[in-house]
């Protein structure tokens, strides 16, 4: 179908004025940081940080309108239907920008490091077949082995979580079994929460904020320097994908969602996150990913208890409407809220995260039981309301 065919329910092509009016001040940044001069400037300040923050910040926002133009002109659209919450037919590519953009800021600055070189790689291949699915359409098995693989490269260059003894046998097939679970679960975790306005990337700019404080309390520039590429990309497309009044003028597509959930995944084994030990380290990043824990725990719970999944295969090719944001807007009512509050009880997370550096093993445990326990009592209350909602309408009706 042509992405501009009179009966094709399209999102409005125009930009808004609140948006094209921050253009010139996004190409002035952009032009300034490419000025030899004022890069050393920044850098010489001891500012790095900034640099690639304002860096990535300004490209994406440059970017993003280009790459809604693209997919409207090669018809690369996210139409409504099924498990679709959308009314309107909306340009993907969105997450293209955020690559870009997170790549330039570190071509510009010259960093080189080996284990976040092969990151990046493999973020660039998992986002490249996140585009095949958004343009063509990919298997659901055959992304997830794909993913698979990347990891397993991951694996042979050296990064792979450190839970288990490393000089046994058994703790290193127990740390690659981890190793995997954990990035492919995150990465599709990601994915599956790009289903409403600016959920995904709100929630990526979050993580990456966290994991950023966390790598330079720890003296891990290189981690910190990533987090913060990641940030100011999210925040760079932002504003073209969460406006409270009107529908997303563009998405991430599954290119950006797997390419952020791939990259924060893999700078959480990256890292290094504790003095105290390795229950303080493994503690640290699940606090600050558990909104996407908890959500991946939860439905495959449900869905197998209630029979709608009776196979793996089942499993990884079920879609549908009953993750964390999609049951908060059937008791919240509107688009945003459910936004909100997620990013809200990531923060909370995530603020309890920063405080594990030097804590005791104990309070590693506890906090986690914590952020267990009040989620099962969220999702009692949101069954709850929903279903006295429910019987509210059936008895006015």
């Amino acid at each position: 179908m042509n992405a501009y065919r009179k009966d094709s329910r399209v999102v409005s092509h125009k930009q808004p004025s609140s948006l094209r009016i921050l253009y010139p001040v996004a190409v002035i940044i952009f032009v300034l940081l490419m000025i030899p001069f004022f890069r050393s400037l920044l850098i010489d300040k001891g500012v790095r940080w900034l640099y690639i923050f304002l860096l990535s910040l300004s490209l994406s926002y440059l970017l993003t309108p280009v790459m809604r133009l693209i997919a409207l002109r090669f018809n690369i659209l996210d139409h409504p239907h099924g498990h679709k919450i959308h009314e309107n037919a909306t340009p993907l590519l969105g997450g293209a920008a955020i690559v870009i953009a997170f790549t330039v800021s570190f071509i510009a600055n010259m960093i080189v490091e080996r284990g976040i070189a092969i990151l990046l790689c493999g973020g660039v291949l998992v986002a490249f077949l996140g585009f095949l699915d958004d343009w063509k359409g990919v298997p659901a098995s055959l992304k997830l082995l794909v993913q698979v693989f990347v990891v397993l490269g991951l694996v042979y260059h050296g990064i792979m979580l450190d839970l288990f003894p490393v000089r046994t046998t058994w703790g290193f097939w127990l740390n690659l079994i981890f190793t995997i679970i954990w990035i492919v679960g995150i990465t599709n975790a990601m994915n599956f929460f790009d289903g409403m306005d600016g959920l995904a990337t709100g929630l990526s700019a979050i993580m990456a904020t966290f994991i950023g404080i966390v790598a330079f309390q720890t003296n891990q520039p290189f981690m910190g320097w990533m987090a913060i590429a990641i940030l100011g990309s999210c925040l760079g497309f932002f504003p073209f994908n969460f406006r409270i009044r009107n529908p997303a003028l563009i998405f991430l597509g599954d290119a950006g969602s797997t390419f952020l959930g791939f990259m924060l995944a893999g700078l959480a084994i990256q890292g290094y996150w504790s003095d105290s030990s390795r229950v303080v380290s493994f503690a640290n990043p699940v606090l600050i990913f558990w909104v996407l824990i908890f959500d991946m725990i939860y439905i495959t719970v449900e869905r197998v208890l209630s029979g709608k999944v009776r196979t793996v295969k089942e499993w990884i090719d079920y879609v549908g409407t009953d993750h964390l944001h999609h049951r908060l807007r059937a008791l919240l009512g509107n688009k945003w809220k459910p936004v909100v509050t997620i990013f809200l009880f990531s923060t909370i997370l995530g603020l309890s995260s920063i405080a594990l550096r030097n804590a005791r093993m104990i309070d590693a445990v506890l906090l986690v039981v914590q952020a267990s326990l009040i989620s099962i009592v969220f999702s009692v209350l949101e069954y709850v309301g929903r279903r006295n909602k429910h019987s509210l309408e059936k008895n006015s009706s």
